[in-house]
Formats: C-alpha cells, sequence, structure tokens
C-alpha cells in the first residue's frame, strides 16, 4: 500500500518526554517511543512519544507481524582497523578515548550499544605501513612459522580491542587477512598476487596462529573469512586474488580440517566482497568439501545491489549472511544520498535480505580520512577524531547503525514489516529479553511523510520529517 500524503503540518508539535534511554524500563502500555535523526542534524537520535490507538479497520501502511520471523540478530558495529587504534590510542586523551569506547560499545546512558566489530589480520590500507604477520628478515620461507608474532598490534589494536570487551564483554569479534605474507605469494610481495598452492597449508596454520595469539590476549576471534575482496588486486596496499575455486580447495581441504581439531567453534565465512558477484560464493557452497565448513557468506557494498543477498541465501538457507564492510566517505552517490542512504541500503536493506550482522569500515578517521597508507583517501570513519584535540565529531554512517544498534539487542529476531516502494524504508525487529518491538524506518525523501503502523489491534501514525531516519520502539503488552 502506498504511503499516504502527509497530514500534520509540523512534526515537531509531537509529545516530546520521557523517551527511556535503551537499556531503561520499557514504555507504558500504549506508548510508543521514538527517536529521529534528520539529515540537517537539527534533531540527532532527539526523542518523543506518542500514543497508541485500537485499529479502526482501516488500511496502514506498515503493518508490523511479530508471528513471522526470520532470521537472529548477531549485531552491528564497525572494524577496529590499524588507523582508528592508532588514533584512539595516540590522539585521545585517557578520558577522552575511554568516554568515546563507552558511547560505542555501551548501551548505558547515551551508548549505541555495537556488539560486532572486524580486525585486520596483518595491514590493509588503513595502517600506517604495510605488514603481515610473519615477515622473516631475510624474506625467505618461513614454513614453520617461527617469525609470527603480532607485535606491530600490541600497542594499539589489542589494547583498543581488549577496551571494548571490557565495556561489552558479549562483543563478537571477526578478523580478515588482506594478503597472505609476502613469501607464500607468487607476487613475492604483499600487494597484488595470488597464495601459492605449496604455502596453503602454511597459510592456514598461519590464520589459526592468529586466532590463539589473540585469544592469549583475551580477545576471542568468533569468525575469520580467508581473504578480504578477493576478485580485487589493488595496486598500492595489500591484497591477494583468491578465487572460489582456489578458495574451495583451500577451505576443504586446508583450513577447514585444521580448524575442526584445533577450534571448531571457530566459524568460516566466504567471499567478503562485493554483491555484484553472487557466482562465487555460489561455487564454493556448492562445493561440498568446502561448504561444510562455511557457515556464512560476508558481503561488501561497493558493487551490485544489497538484494544479491537473497538468492544466495535461499540456494543455501543453511548459511548465514553478514555484510562485513562499507565505507562512508566523500564521493557519489554517498556524497548526495548521506543519512538516509546509509540507513536504507546499509541497515535496512543488508537485514530485510537477510544480515545478521552488519559492519561498517573504519571505526575511526581523522579530519582527514588519515592515518592510511594507499588505498582510500575519500573513505570517512563512523566518527572523526580531531588529530590536535581528541575531539570527536559523528557521521552520517554514526547515526544511521546507531538507530539500530541502540535498540535491537543480540538474537533479537527480524520480523515481518511490509515491504513500502515509495521512499519509505522500513525493517523490524522483536527483542526476546523484553519482547519489545523495534523498527527502523527512513524517509529519503525532500518532504514530511506521514505513516501509519499497525501491530496487531494498534495503530501509531507519525510525520517522518524530510530526509530523516526515525526509531519506533513499543511493546505489545500495550495491545
Amino acid at each position: 500500500m502506498l504511503l499516504r500524503s502527509a497530514v500534520l503540518a509540523c512534526y515537531a508539535c509531537l509529545p516530546v518526554a520521557c523517551a527511556t534511554p535503551s537499556g531503561g524500563p520499557t514504555p507504558d502500555a500504549g506508548l510508543v517511543e521514538v527517536w529521529t535523526t534528520t539529515a540537517d542534524r537539527r534533531l540527532a537520535l532527539s526523542p518523543s512519544t506518542l500514543a497508541t490507538t485500537a485499529a479502526d479497520g482501516a488500511g496502514v501502511d506498515i503493518e508490523v507481524d511479530a508471528r513471522t520471523r526470520h532470521q537472529r540478530m548477531l549485531g552491528f558495529g564497525a572494524s577496529i582497523t590499524d588507523s582508528s587504534a592508532w588514533l584512539i590510542r595516540h590522539r585521545m586523551g585517557e578520558a577522552q578515548r575511554e568516554a568515546l569506547l563507552r558511547e560505542l560499545f555501551g548501551r548505558d546512558g547515551d551508548g549505541v550499544g555495537f556488539e560486532f566489530v572486524r580486525l585486520t589480520i596483518g595491514a590493509s590500507d588503513f595502517s600506517r605501513s604495510h605488514y603481515s604477520l610473519d615477515d622473516p628478515p631475510d624474506g625467505a620461507p618461513d614454513l614453520e612459522l617461527r617469525h609470527f608474532s603480532i607485535a606491530p598490534n600490541l600497542e594499539d589494536v589489542v589494547p583498543v580491542t581488549r577496551q571494548a570487551l571490557a565495556i561489552n564483554p558479549e562483543l563478537r569479534v571477526m578478523a580478515s587477512p588482506w594478503s597472505a605474507p609476502a613469501w607464500m605469494k607468487d607476487s613475492g610481495s604483499l600487494v597484488k598476487g595470488r597464495l601459492l598452492p605449496r604455502y596453503y597449508d602454511a597459510f592456514a596454520r598461519y590464520l589459526l596462529r592468529y586466532v590463539d595469539a589473540y585469544a592469549d590476549e583475551g580477545i576471542p576471534i568468533f569468525a575469520l573469512t580467508v581473504q578480504n575482496e578477493p576478485d580485487h588486486e589493488p595496486e598500492d596496499y595489500p591484497g591477494m586474488r583468491f578465487n572460489a575455486p582456489e578458495r574451495a580447495r583451500f577451505i576443504g581441504d586446508h583450513l577447514g580440517p585444521l580448524r575442526d581439531r584445533r577450534r571448531p567453534h571457530l566459524q568460516i565465512f566466504d567471499w567478503d566482497h562485493n554483491w555484484d558477484k553472487p557466482q562465487e560464493p555460489l561455487a564454493v557452497l556448492a562445493d561440498p568439501a568446502a561448504s561444510k565448513h562455511v557457515s556464512a557468506v560476508a558481503w561488501h557494498c561497493y558493487g551490485g545491489h544489497v538484494s544479491a543477498q537473497a538468492p544466495v541465501r535461499d540456494a543455501f538457507p543453511d548459511k548465514d549472511v553478514y555484510m562485513t564492510e562499507c565505507s562512508g566517505g566523500d564521493w557519489e552517490p554517498v556524497r548526495s544520498g548521506g543519512l538516509t542512504l546509509q540507513a536504507r541500503t546499509l541497515v535496512i536493506g543488508t537485514t530485510r535480505h537477510w544480515a545478521r550482522g552488519v559492519l561498517f569500515w573504519n571505526l575511526a578517521l581523522d579530519e582527514n580520512g588519515e592515518p592510511h597508507a594507499g588505498g582510500c583517501d575519500t573513505c570517512r570513519g563512523i566518527v572523526t577524531i580531531d588529530s590536535m584535540t581528541g575531539a570527536v565529531t559523528r557521521t552520517d554512517d554514526y547515526y544511521a547503525l546507531a538507530h539500530a544498534s541502540r535498540f535491537v539487542r543480540r538474537d533479537a529476531w527480524r520480523i515481518a514489516s511490509t515491504d513500502t516502494d515509495d521512499g519509505i524504508d522500513n525493517v523490524a525487529f522483536e527483542n526476546v529479553d523484553d519482547g519489545s518491538r523495534v523498527l527502523v524506518a527512513s524517509n529519503s525523501g525532500d518532504a514530511p511523510r506521514t505513516i501509519t503502523v499497525g501491530d496487531g489491534g494498534r495503530t501509531f501514525a507519525y510525520t517522518m520529517p524530510a530526509k530523516s531516519v526515525a526509531t519506533f520502539r513499543w511493546h505489545p503488552g500495550g495491545h
């Protein structure tokens, strides 16, 4: 059903009072809590409340149906890249650092409750230098991994991740390599090249050695991908082409069996690349030896359309879906699409197409999109840290994520809601801890829009400002 035209003259006239923090008690029966952010930041997670009314038999724009359940959610978050961790450790004071990490990973007060992060195994473009975790001084093969060391991470990534875990002990941490060590590749370099088959076993041991080393530092890794963006060989930062037949052999004959013996609860995700080549993960999942070791497909946003996630999941319904990287930045369509593009595509679109977890790219970058060693010079972080003062600015990506992460809890069900097609996008969830319902909606239009939402025998209406995102939370006890 098409949404009705805006009928309320002023969204600011809605009553504003006593909206509880996400960790607080549930609303009174019959009340809906609303948080709204506008693209111009006139509203920024601004709270209000409204009442529900008995359904009068008229149609609603969005019907929420908790009887139809889809995937259970793991969480939302971003990557603690080397660059992000370095800024947090070296460009912020202790009090600033603690406040930022509590805001990002905590749920008390204004905490946005990130529950999912990604680390890089060795350097990415968002590192201050290029390195792997096994770089022998002479560059000779190191089959016994005698030179393996996570020393490059001990100053920044490890302490920041441990601090995040101290704030949220349930935080789930995944990790991805940008390249195997140079001595394992046909290029002899971290930049470009392919993994030589004779080193498949060594690379499998390298990845599990990383998991062991991080466990020793108090950081449990719950999932790995075997290669970041395996269909791309960057020109100026670590990368490695690793096509579907190669990944299938590596997972099926090497990493998978070793994982089963050493760390049977560690998950392996395939692909970790864009929506435009679903045939790549489909080929790996069609290989019986590899597929039995793969628990999920990981996606990036830089090519194709989010809808590609669903057919892969439909073909292999026993495999989970994750969005594991997308960066905001200064390019089209992100520049003009802004907040509502990020929300409707990366939060609403990915979860409507089965994603259990959603990760943006850098947790933090400075005012110049630094530091980085090659790669993207127009990317931004979830937050921007002033390199001189440590002051924090929150980006569109922060608000897009927070509209879900602050309100949708671990293990929440995505539930059915009407999929509209006229500029209002939405996704609905039911939290298992208190039974509350959460609806995230985005108005991409240039004018306010009134939406009516139905849940069982109750309805409510709200006028969304132009170019805005709103989160609604209510308790079915009011019905």
